[in-house]
C-alpha cells in the first residue's frame, strides 16, 4: 500500500510580520515547499506567532530540522519536526 508522507515542521516564534509567502520563501532553501501556513487569531486577525511548513520530499524536511539557528526577519525562530518522516 503506497501512501504519501507529509514532511511537516512546526515553526515557532515567528515575527508578526511574517506571512505564508515569506515562510515558504525562507524554507525553500532546504527543499521544495509544498505548502506553508501561518496561524492567525480569528478575532484580531494578528499572527499567533507560529505556523507549519510541508516539504514535498524528506530531504528538505531533514535539512530544515538539522540546521541550527534559523533567523527570519531578524528573529530567531524555532523549528521542530511534527512527525518521524
Amino acid at each position: 500500500m503506497a501512501s504519501r508522507s507529509i514532511h511537516r515542521i512546526f515553526v515557532g516564534n515567528l515575527p508578526w510580520t511574517v506571512s505564508r509567502r515569506e515562510l515558504k520563501e525562507y524554507f525553500s532553501q532546504f527543499g521544495y515547499v509544498a505548502s506553508a501556513l501561518v496561524i492567525f487569531n480569528k478575532d484580531t486577525g494578528m499572527s499567533r506567532g507560529y505556523g507549519f511548513v510541508n516539504f514535498a520530499k524528506r530531504e528538505g524536511y531533514i535539512s530544515a530540522t538539522k540546521q541550527d539557528g534559523h533567523v527570519l526577519e531578524g528573529s530567531v525562530i524555532r523549528v521542530q519536526p511534527t512527525n518521524n518522516s
